[in-house]
């Protein structure tokens, strides 16, 4: 995993218009499958009602990669009910695990 500041992927995401946050699942997406996180294609995110099946398997992904540190269950209420906020405290986590 990558070392990333959490306070700067919030301000980047803002500043772009979430066009950063969509880029940020897509990086730390494919860091997590090289940790076996299990994750499909990206390209769900933009799929109204199933990219909530994405974020689940994102969420489970986190699980995994951070050995249980956090819970699949509150990553996902994280990054559909505060987003931003969501992303920042998930990328906290990754860095936790980050080489």
């Amino acid at each position: 995993m990558k070392f990333r500041d959490p306070l700067m992927v919030i301000v980047l995401a803002y500043v772009t218009l979430g066009i950063y946050a969509i880029v940020w699942y897509v990086k730390t997406k494919r860091e997590m499958n090289t940790q076996g996180g299990e994750i499909p294609t990206a390209w769900l995110l933009i799929i109204p009602l199933v990219n909530y099946y994405w974020l689940w398997k994102f969420s489970k992904g986190v699980e995994k990669v951070t050995k249980e540190d956090i819970s699949a269950w509150a990553v996902f209420l994280l990054l559909v009910f505060i987003s931003y906020i969501g992303i920042a405290l998930t990328q906290s986590f990754l860095n936790k695990v980050a080489t």
